[in-house]
C-alpha cells in the first residue's frame, strides 16, 4: 500500500481537508500495528477499526482519557480532574447507566477506545502481554493504545461482537442491533456516523492500493498543518528578516 496515497486521501476525508502531526502519528501507528498483527487482513476491518478509533478520538486518532470532549484544548488532564468531572456527572444524575463508580480508583477509561473497569485492564493486558494494571497510562500509547483497539475489535474483547461476526459493505446498513457499531459500544445513535466514516476510508485505503500480505514502504512524511506556536513563530522571523534587510541595505 502507498501510504502517501492514503495520508492524501484521507486530508481530503474524513480530515476536511487538513491534516495534524497528531493525526499523522496515530495513523501511522494503527497501519503499522495492523500490519504487524494482521497482515493478511480484510480492508473492510481495517477501515471499520480507523472509523471507531475516529469518532472514539474525536478525529484525534490517538488514545485519550475519559471525558475528554472535541472541544477540549487539554487532551491529557490528570487522573484527579477525570475523577472530579465523573463524580459531577454522577452526582447530577448524567451516568444513569452505571451503579457503582469505577472510576474512584483510577480505572475509567483510556485509549483509542477506552479500556474501563480494573478486570477489563487485566484481561486486555494478559492478552497482550504488556502490564496495563501496574501502569495504566500505557494504553495512551499510540502503538500500545492502537493494539488495544485492534485486537479488541477483531477478537470481540469489547461487548463479546467481533469484526468477522459482520459482512461488509452489507452490515453497514443493517438495523441497530446488527450493526458494527455494536462490536465498541450500544446503541449510542452513530451507526450512520460510523458507516459513513468506514465508507471514507474504505475509499482512501483502495485508492492507496490496500491488498493484504503487502509490503508497506516507509513513505515520506505527509505535509501537515503547523500546531499555531509554530506558525506565529515562523511569521515573526520572517517578518524581522525582512525588516532588517531592508534596514541594512538602505543606502546612507
Amino acid at each position: 500500500m502507498d501510504r502517501q496515497k492514503f495520508f492524501d486521501a484521507v486530508r481530503s476525508r474524513p480530515f476536511g481537508g487538513r491534516l495534524t502531526q497528531q493525526n499523522v502519528d496515530g495513523l501511522t501507528a494503527i497501519l503499522d500495528e495492523w500490519r504487524a498483527l494482521y497482515p493478511d487482513g480484510d480492508v473492510h476491518h481495517l477501515a471499520n477499526i480507523l472509523a471507531q478509533i475516529y469518532h472514539e478520538t474525536a478525529t484525534r486518532m490517538v488514545g485519550i482519557k475519559e471525558t475528554v470532549m472535541p472541544h477540549h484544548t487539554n487532551t491529557n488532564p490528570s487522573d484527579d480532574e477525570v475523577i472530579r468531572r465523573l463524580d459531577r456527572a454522577f452526582a447530577n444524575g448524567q451516568l444513569t447507566w452505571v451503579r457503582t463508580p469505577y472510576w474512584r480508583e483510577g480505572w475509567f477509561g483510556r485509549g483509542h477506545i477506552q479500556l474501563t473497569h480494573r478486570a477489563n485492564y487485566e484481561k486486555m493486558g494478559k492478552r497482550l502481554g504488556v502490564d496495563l494494571v501496574a501502569n495504566r497510562d500505557l494504553a495512551l500509547d499510540n502503538h500500545v493504545g492502537a493494539r488495544i483497539a485492534i485486537v479488541g475489535m477483531m477478537e470481540g474483547l469489547f461487548t463479546g461482537r467481533k469484526l468477522s461476526d459482520y459482512t461488509f459493505p452489507r452490515a453497514l446498513n443493517a438495523g441497530s442491533g446488527q450493526h458494527p457499531r455494536r462490536i465498541v459500544n450500544g446503541h449510542d445513535g452513530t451507526d450512520a456516523k460510523i458507516a459513513k466514516l468506514h465508507r471514507e476510508f474504505l475509499d482512501a485505503l483502495q485508492a492507496a492500493g490496500y491488498a493484504p500480505g503487502d509490503p508497506a514502504p516507509i513513505p515520506p512524511p505527509p505535509d501537515v498543518e503547523p500546531a499555531p506556536d509554530e506558525r506565529d513563530a515562523a511569521s515573526f522571523w520572517a517578518a524581522l528578516y525582512e525588516f532588517l534587510r531592508k534596514w541594512f541595505g538602505r543606502k546612507p
